[in-house]
């Protein structure tokens, strides 16, 4: 991508402020790259669900120039199984190829103008039953974090539309941009969108003692060879312990965490420098250059040479 990416943020009656920021303090943060406009359906002031309205500077008619159009989420209060005919109105607005990112409960809205039909999507999982009893043609996941399924992406709860919305700057131009992004916001710069949506896990108990030192370590290591039973050490633990331990504070498994970072730091190489692609993997800990196309290729769908001509496209500098 070469010119300013326009965004356009669609608010609707019952939005949530948080959410409603979100895609223009993260887009913001890339110094340039997007531009994002926050609009209404008729141009007129919406309520929140908090207890305060909102006035934008923009209507309707910024659908139709936008790049990308975000749905944020509203109230579950303002959920219904039907579009109001103004925002219908205001979606017939959005181009053909124009990419669609809902928010939470914003992809009810997709839903019900059936634009997800036939689509892998996702939403808090607190209204996924609501959601696939009203769209049963809608391949719902209510376990995971985002789905990117190509010119549209779904997101659960709050902390995943600054997931999303980082993966698509990742996408559009390269780790470099997005985890300066992620360092702005003083965000995580990457949560893998399969991860699961955190559903009744109970908080860790706080101890002085946990997993950050494996982590540290290992992340200073991805070269070497280790095994669970190595990051249990470093954490003095037990390798059970350590691995519910771990699971607890992060979210995913050690084994699935460590094949991420490994994988994370070769996109870095790939974008990065001109490393031929077995060194690469060997700078990352993977077993030779076989072993790093078939992670990278489950991960993201394509090999690490195709990866590499993307985001040299996209502006990366070696």
């Amino acid at each position: 991508m070469t010119s300013v990416h326009r965004v356009a943020v669609l608010a609707v009656d019952g939005v949530y402020p948080f959410e409603l920021g979100i895609p223009s303090r993260v887009f913001g943060a890339t110094e340039g790259h997007y531009e994002v406009l926050t609009c209404t359906v008729d141009g007129r002031p919406v309520r929140t669900n908090s207890d305060f309205s909102i006035t934008t500077e923009h209507g309707p008619e910024t659908l139709s120039t936008a790049d990308t159009v975000v749905i944020p989420p509203f109230s579950t209060t303002a959920v219904t199984p039907e579009v109001p005919q103004a925002v219908v109105e205001a979606l017939r607005s959005v181009a053909p190829g124009t990419r669609l990112v809902s928010i939470c409960t914003g992809a009810f809205v997709l839903a019900a103008a059936g634009l997800l039909d036939g689509r892998s999507a996702t939403t808090h999982w607190v209204v996924a039953d609501l959601f696939r009893s009203w769209f049963p043609k809608v391949a719902l996941d209510p376990n995971v974090l985002f789905i990117d399924d190509g010119d549209v992406l779904t997101s659960a709860g709050a902390a995943s539309g600054l997931d999303v919305c980082l993966h698509i700057i990742r996408k559009d131009h390269g780790s470099e941009v997005a985890n300066h992004v992620a360092r702005m916001c003083v965000v995580p710069p990457w949560r893998d969108g399969g991860q699961a949506q955190y559903i009744r896990h109970p908080v860790p108990e706080a101890t002085t003692s946990g997993t950050a030192t494996a982590r540290q370590w290992a992340l200073e290591n991805l070269h070497e060879p280790m095994a669970l039973t190595d990051l249990a050490e470093h954490s003095h633990m037990s390798l059970r312990t350590f691995v519910r331990r771990f699971t607890e504070e992060v979210g995913t498994s050690p084994g699935r965490w460590l094949i991420q970072q490994r994988i994370e730091r070769a996109r870095h190489l790939l974008e990065t420098t001109d490393l031929p692609v077995d060194e690469i993997a060997g700078r990352v800990g993977f077993a030779g250059g076989t072993s790093l196309r078939e992670h990278l290729h489950a991960a993201i769908g394509v090999s690490p040479l195709a990866y590499r001509r993307t985001f040299r496209g996209a502006g990366s500098t070696p």
